[in-house]
């Protein structure tokens, strides 16, 4: 079943390519936050994350979450927000009714709450991992769990719920509407409990692989990050195996593209292909 897709920017980070790709440039580069939106013939618009938004200065303005934005400089304007993008497009928050979100971070969670009427889709790793991390920390972790919906328990569906299919690469994965429209893979390794997900459209076939590296390059040569920023991974072992798995998807079906969320090179030029839904 073929889907549509838009793709955008929500803010940016700035960090050097060189963290966060061995052997990579010294150079500072933007961390844009992509988040994308899928149209499905029959479940209708389907979110894949949130990017930046308002949400994030407010929930970092008091200690101890104010370390998180003091480490972590983001550029975001109004208009980038994603509820404010869907608005131009003429589409109303309220008429999303899924969203994918494929882990906890600050930077992936940032729109939940302006999405009321979504059923929720992500791993029951991911969120139990959240919500049992003390709050006091949970900045050290990228977690701002004033992010979460108050009726979030009521909303989600587990992706380990949704009908498990063998994969020879990844040993499993899930079909999310049990359509073989979308499937979601575990990619843990940068987070608990991470997801990305596996579509078609009529011209292209896309995995969005969240934060499972940081740059294609990880994946086109099995590139490791520098080991400086070991301190954000929660577990190297897992990023490690998870790379490896999407390098071997990658020589195994070079047709698909593989989207990591930050990598620039990536997303920019989809992020200027995609006019409306029916580019991509």
């Amino acid at each position: 079943m073929k889907l549509k897709l838009y793709m955008d920017h929500a803010g940016y980070t700035l960090g050097k390519e060189s963290h966060i790709l061995k052997g990579g440039r010294k150079e500072t580069v933007r961390f844009y936050a992509m988040w994308s939106m899928l149209e499905h013939p029959e479940h209708g618009y389907i979110l894949f994350d949130t990017g930046y938004s308002d949400r994030f200065i407010e929930e970092t303005k008091s200690f101890p979450s104010s370390i998180y934005r003091w480490i972590t400089k983001v550029f975001v304007e109004e208009k980038e927000y994603v509820r404010n993008r869907l608005t131009v497009m003429g589409i109303d928050p309220k008429e999303i009714k899924h969203l994918v979100l494929s882990h906890f971070h600050g930077d992936h969670t940032c729109g939940l709450k302006d999405f009321p009427n979504a059923t929720i889709y992500t791993s029951r790793v991911a969120y139990e991992y959240t919500i049992n991390y003390p709050k006091l920390f949970a900045f050290s972790k990228a977690i701002l769990k004033g992010h979460l919906p108050e009726d979030i328990d009521q909303r989600l569906c587990f992706v380990e719920d949704c009908t498990k299919v063998k994969d020879a690469i990844f040993g499993h994965k899930y079909d999310l509407f049990g359509d073989g429209s979308i499937y979601a893979y575990d990619l843990p390794g940068h987070a608990a409990g991470q997801i990305g997900i596996c579509f078609a459209t009529d011209k292209n076939s896309y995995f969005l692989v969240a934060d499972a590296c940081w740059n294609r390059k990880s994946i086109e040569g099995n590139v490791m990050p520098s080991g400086i920023v070991k301190t954000f991974i929660h577990s190297w072992k897992d990023l490690k195996s998870t790379i490896e798995k999407l390098y071997r998807y990658h020589k195994e079906n070079p047709e698909v593209i593989i989207v990591p969320t930050h990598c620039a090179d990536t997303t920019l030029p989809l992020v200027e292909a995609s006019t409306d839904l029916n580019r991509l």
